[in-house]
């Protein structure tokens, strides 16, 4: 029951990376199909045992997020329930999926592998749309869609992806997910995305602070970095390269692509509801009295989260961030660089994009607080082998597991 169950949510976060960026007949239908049918497995899998995961301080600060948000709905008397608060409850019923299902460390490696290989087909299909149409855009990004928002969901995928491959004992699959660095590398150069080259040069950390590379595992390391460069510079268009080389100059200046404009508009729009918020949703609406007609997304989560869901709401959001921080501080010391990595990436990237409500941030999160020191200890050293001490329910034994 509950491996059917993982296998719907597995095809579901396979497809998150890109159900908004390569638009395909029926695709919308097959990520609701699938992630209905691991919702009702699961539900039933826990009617049948009886039992249910303890959570975490993450899981009880998002569900009170979501209510807060409803009820602001509900004091604000919207007309409608708007489709955003829809979609934070959605996104609950996934990462409390994530967290019964995921019970084990082969599970949890299942929902990064999903990732990294969901990763892919916008990174393809983006160079795809470089080589068919070079000489008519200045940004590529497949399907259309936000090229900021496709150069942060492939930066997110460069950590998971070396972590992979350290982990794995196929020869052929180290060098599968060493292979996703150039490419994702590569097609966030082309979305012409400055703040998706700062997350990048954020997650690619992952690699100097591995400090267990062998010799072997260092060259490749190089020689991967190199050939990323080599693409870059052989075959990324100028146009693109002099957009990447303002990023400095956009910083220094404040405007941030015209962003630091909305930001201040938000920060006094908030200061009229500080406490409930404007309501899910809003934030266009409450700032369009200061820019006009030309009000656009916050581009930035938490100031987003701070407008439409006041002081309360973002107390309770960013309580979710604190107990991410919180557990991976407790990893052992090789996760605790990755997740570390990873989790600095997520907020990287949420800065300049609304992305609150984003799956992509939401999967995030919920697979660092899967990744918890209940599956693992501190690995100790016998014999020239790294041998992992995994702990095991409450009446059992732990298990030693050789790596």
């Amino acid at each position: 029951m509950t491996s059917v169950a993982y296998a719907a949510l597995w095809i579901f976060i396979f497809a998150v990376p890109w159900e908004r960026l390569v638009m395909l007949p029926g695709l919308a239908i097959v990520t609701r199909v699938t992630g209905a049918i691991a919702l009702g497995l699961t539900l039933l899998a826990i009617v049948i045992s009886g039992r249910v995961r303890r959570w975490r301080v993450f899981h009880t600060a998002a569900l009170l997020f979501v209510i807060w948000t409803g009820f602001a709905v509900w004091m604000l008397q919207m007309p409608t329930i708007p489709t955003k608060y829809l979609t934070f409850v959605q996104l609950f019923a996934v990462l409390w999926m994530m967290w019964e299902l995921g019970s084990t460390v082969s599970r949890q490696r299942g929902f990064l592998t999903a990732y990294v290989l969901g990763a892919c087909v916008p990174a393809i299909a983006t160079i795809l749309l470089y080589i068919r149409q070079a000489g008519v855009l200045r940004r590529f990004s497949a399907g259309g869609a936000d090229p900021n928002s496709l150069g942060m969901t492939l930066a997110l995928g460069v950590p998971i992806a070396w972590y992979l491959s350290l982990t794995t004992t196929r020869p052929l699959a180290r060098w599968v997910w060493r292979a996703y660095l150039p490419l994702a590398m590569f097609a966030t150069v082309l979305s012409g995305s400055r703040g998706a080259l700062i997350a990048t040069m954020v997650a690619l950390l992952i690699i100097p602070l591995n400090t267990t590379l062998s010799p072997g595992r260092l060259v490749a390391a190089i020689a991967l970095l190199a050939l990323s460069g080599s693409l870059i510079v052989a075959y990324a268009p100028e146009r693109v390269v002099e957009r990447l080389g303002t990023t400095g100059t956009s910083v220094e200046s404040l405007s941030f692509g015209g962003r630091f404009t909305l930001w201040k508009a938000g920060l006094h729009a908030f200061t009229y509801r500080p406490m409930m918020g404007c309501g899910v949703g809003g934030f266009v609406r409450a700032i369009t009295p200061q820019l006009g007609s030309a009000a656009l997304v916050a581009h930035n989560s938490f100031l987003s989260v701070m407008v439409e869901e006041g002081l309360v709401g973002l107390m309770f959001y960013l309580a979710m961030f604190w107990s991410v921080f919180s557990s991976i501080r407790r990893f052992p010391r090789f996760e605790r660089r990755f997740a570390l990595v990873l989790f600095a990436t997520l907020i990287t990237a949420m800065l300049p994009l609304t992305w609150e409500d984003n799956k992509v941030a939401w999967f995030v999160m919920a697979v660092l607080i899967g990744m918890t020191p209940l599956h693992f200890t501190t690995p100790r050293v016998a014999g020239g082998q790294v041998f992992v001490r995994r702990t095991a329910p409450a009446g059992r034994r732990p298990v030693v597991e050789r790596t």
